[in-house]
């Protein structure tokens, strides 16, 4: 099988908010068909699609309520088809999101498991009797905050719930519920999906025994360690690539929450067959306050050195084991400019700098859905954002516990909230920003008329021309690809450099990810080379001794040899 996955960048589409075909103010199948030469245009190879099955919505399409069904407003299985044959004719591939940690509660198995407890179907849930003085089973929390189980009258028993109350957990430790599974890849895969995005895959096998966490004087309910890596967990996704995935020349990238360097080394090192790569969450954490109450609310400044130290342990364990995916943006995150950087007076050069950042890294690259041309987050008021983890989390930290005051509260998700990923793709300066002709499901940005695919297009210096340039380097140097890693610099609040070498092939990348001016300084044995810049968001000489960086300046050199001029 081949491993093309590696040479590949993938975009990813969040269907709903992409493109309306039919003026329902719902992102579709069909509009996703009429935007795939856009795609095709940035030079993505790889289309990710978020969850387009049959699902009543409530955490936005990650409760399935039929895995061989389309929900109606993205389209029907018809359309799914064409969108794969349409996506194959222009020479990309898709993935589609694999969820199964959990179902809908509305999905036929659940709703026969709750009938009875003699049902054949409950075991494919967990379901446990309450504590002798009525209290839930354990102390576990949901992700979406308060408990983990919910009571249910009619049998008497809690169910397992990481999620939403109607997301009720799958009993991976049944094999005809691994046998379900395995049913449906095959089935999605034989119509011609490449590949799977493993929602929170790292939770699939439990702690069968239901351990309580020690508590702690804030929550009644904690989510911790035992919410992934269970026991079970390699030899199921080990069953799984025997079973399906090594049938297939497909990718793999799992969702792996709770992950370290080791766990992902379990997880990609071909010589286990689980899968290609894992998405892991460490970096994505720096700018949270560890060990707080308030979990991912609690801010914390943005800190480069931090960045650069996650960033290149992932880098140095994964070198030449196992496989890096590369992102700062997704569904699940806010628009990173407006995290971590100037969203405002430098938004173009601070979203070429980040590009600059991941893309020189080794790994497969993930653009998201408008990050290309630079979308930022919105400034809402609460009862304007429509996430289920938002209102769930206002409600315990702000209404309930109290530890957090309201304009604390809004301010992290102003910085955090995933409904910022979530607003309307901005094609162009009319109504709605183009996305659809009816009212958007969730209100456009407000910067719409400055910030579209238009204005990106039509500007040779733009956001979007830059990730082409990017894109293009990579299919035409595979040290963009293959090349080892080498941090520089290290401990500079404000230079993120390094090098990246491959069969005689060096480049060196430098940015400056701060708003002050920077002086980068390469080290001696970079300076025996002969040098030429490949690309910069800002003018650079071709030798990178003393690079002056303006803020939020990038430049990536590449070494031609030595004395070969």
């Amino acid at each position: 099988m081949g491993e093309w996955w590696k040479e590949a960048v993938v975009y990813q589409i969040y269907p709903r908010s992409f493109y309306d075909s039919n003026g329902d103010g719902f992102g579709d199948l069909q509009g996703i068909i009429q935007k795939l030469d856009y795609i095709k245009y940035l030079g993505a190879d790889v289309i990710w699609l978020c969850p387009v099955f049959d699902s009543p919505q409530d955490d936005n399409g990650y409760d399935i309520r039929d895995y061989r069904k389309m929900y109606e407003k993205f389209g029907t299985n018809e359309d799914m088809c064409q969108l794969i044959d349409e996506v194959h004719q222009r020479g990309m591939k898709i993935i589609m999101d694999l969820v199964v940690n959990h179902t809908s509660d509305e999905h036929p198995w659940f709703m026969e498991s709750r009938k009875a407890k003699e049902n054949p179907y409950r075991e494919y849930y967990f379901w446990k009797d309450p504590k002798p003085d009525g209290r839930e089973p354990n102390n576990w929390g949901s992700i979406f905050s308060g408990s983990a189980w919910e009571f249910d009258e009619r049998t008497g028993q809690y169910y397992l719930h990481y999620f939403s109350k109607k997301q009720p957990d799958l009993n991976w430790e049944n094999e005809a519920v691994r046998r379900e599974v395995y049913d449906l890849m095959r089935y999605w895969m034989d119509k011609g999906v490449d590949g799977w995005r493993m929602d929170v895959i790292g939770s699939i096998s439990k702690h069968i025994d239901f351990p309580d966490y020690e508590t702690n004087e804030h929550r009644s309910y904690i989510v911790g360690p035992y919410h992934s890596n269970g026991p079970r967990l390699h030899e199921f996704i080990q069953e799984m690539n025997r079973e399906v995935l090594s049938k297939y020349d497909c990718m793999t990238v799992g969702e792996a929450n709770g992950s370290d360097v080791e766990e992902a080394k379990r997880y990609t090192d071909a010589s286990r067959n689980e899968l290609n790569m894992i998405f892991t969450f460490e970096h994505m954490d720096i700018d949270t306050e560890q060990g707080s109450p308030n979990g991912k609310w609690q801010l914390k400044p943005f800190d480069l050195i931090a960045l650069k130290k996650v960033l290149t342990r992932w880098q140095t364990a994964l070198m030449d084991v196992g496989w890096n995916s590369l992102y700062f943006e997704n569904h699940d995150q806010p628009r990173v400019i407006s995290r971590w950087g100037n969203d405002a007076s430098l938004r173009k050069q601070c979203a070429k700098a980040f590009a600059t950042v991941l893309h020189g890294l080794k790994g497969t690259p993930y653009i998201y859905q408008g990050e290309e041309i630079g979308m930022v987050n919105s400034d809402f008021p609460l009862d304007m954002y429509e996430d289920l983890e938002i209102k769930n989390a206002y409600q315990e930290l702000v209404i309930e516990n109290q530890t957090m005051t309201e304009e604390d509260f809004l301010k992290a998700v102003g910085q955090k909230g995933r409904d910022h990923a979530r607003t309307p793709m901005q094609w162009d300066d009319s109504q709605h920003a183009g996305f659809t002709a009816g009212e958007p499901w969730l209100a456009v940005n407000p910067r719409y008329k400055e910030i579209n695919v238009k204005e990106a297009l039509a500007d040779a210096d733009s956001i979007f021309h830059y990730y082409q340039k990017l894109i293009r380097l990579r299919k035409q140097h595979k040290v963009f690809v293959y090349g080892d890693y080498q941090l520089l610099l290290g401990d500079d609040p404000q230079i993120f450099a390094y090098t990246r070498e491959y069969e005689g092939e060096k480049l060196f990348i430098a940015v400056n990810l701060s708003e002050e001016e920077a002086v980068c300084e390469a080290p001696s044995e970079l300076l025996g080379d002969q040098w030429e810049v490949l690309l910069s968001n800002c003018r650079q000489g071709d030798e990178p001794k003393h690079i002056r960086l303006n803020p939020y300046d990038a430049v990536i050199y590449i070494s031609t040899g030595k004395g070969r001029h």
